[in-house]
């Protein structure tokens, strides 16, 4: 994320960044950074149940939001409706805009303080020491991994290029089949091209890595392999 901050400023133009895998798993600085909107997912590395998305404006964004002169095409769109819905706008007047997952909140700010005692350092590295040992059992495989720069990588999701002459689609569903574990294959134009495996939050242990490693090993060994 380094650098594209200053890019964006730049050329008056705002940063948004998706950390739906990566907060909580990996550093980001949404202010040395100069990111103006981040979002992420609850139900990631921050651990908690799926349903709630945090988001976060800096001023920036908020006024670039609320002077704009069009209106999104629906209400469910408009952030100036859902910043009034939480009371961000300073208008003392709140408009109804949906019912909150009240019971998905609470899940989510008793995971961030579990969280925030562990301390992020502490995550970040245990992500990254789990990331490592991972690696090293894809490597001892005979896979290869997607990113050949180790700094690149992103250690809560693990892309590993498909083996050579195996079916993607075999291999993830002998996986869930026989080890009743779900690993995915890549999104847009990495589909076919790579398989992701996911050790976040609660499952970043080596002996999930383990795990994982025993079921390709085993996908790998059973799967059937063309001889092109």
């Amino acid at each position: 994320m380094d650098g594209i901050g200053d890019i964006c400023r730049k050329h008056n133009c705002l940063f948004l960044v998706d950390t739906v895998a990566s907060l909580g798993a990996a550093p980001i600085f949404m202010d040395q950074q100069n990111i103006d909107i981040l979002y992420t997912g609850s139900q990631k590395a921050l651990n908690a149940p799926p349903g709630t998305a945090p988001i976060s404006f800096n001023e920036r964004a908020c006024q670039k939001m609320f002077n704009r002169k069009t209106k999104p095409v629906s209400y469910l769109f408009d952030m100036t409706h859902l910043s009034n819905y939480w009371g961000c706008d300073g208008k003392p007047a709140r408009l109804y805009h949906h019912t909150g997952p009240v019971s998905g909140f609470f899940a989510l700010r008793e995971s961030l303080a579990i969280l925030a005692e562990r301390g992020l350092e502490t995550s970040w590295k245990k992500h990254k020491e789990v990331a490592a040992y991972l690696y090293r059992g894809l490597e001892d495989l005979g896979i290869k991994l997607f990113i050949p720069d180790r700094d690149l990588r992103l250690p809560s999701v693990t892309t590993i290029a498909i083996p050579d002459g195996y079916d993607w689609r075999e291999l993830l569903m002998y996986i869930m089949k026989n080890h009743q574990m779900e690993m995915t294959g890549g999104l847009g134009p990495s589909i076919g091209m790579v398989m992701r495996i996911g050790l976040m939050g609660y499952n970043c242990e080596k002996h999930n890595a383990d795990m994982a490693l025993h079921a390709l090993a085993d996908a790998l060994k059973n799967c059937k392999k063309s001889k092109a």
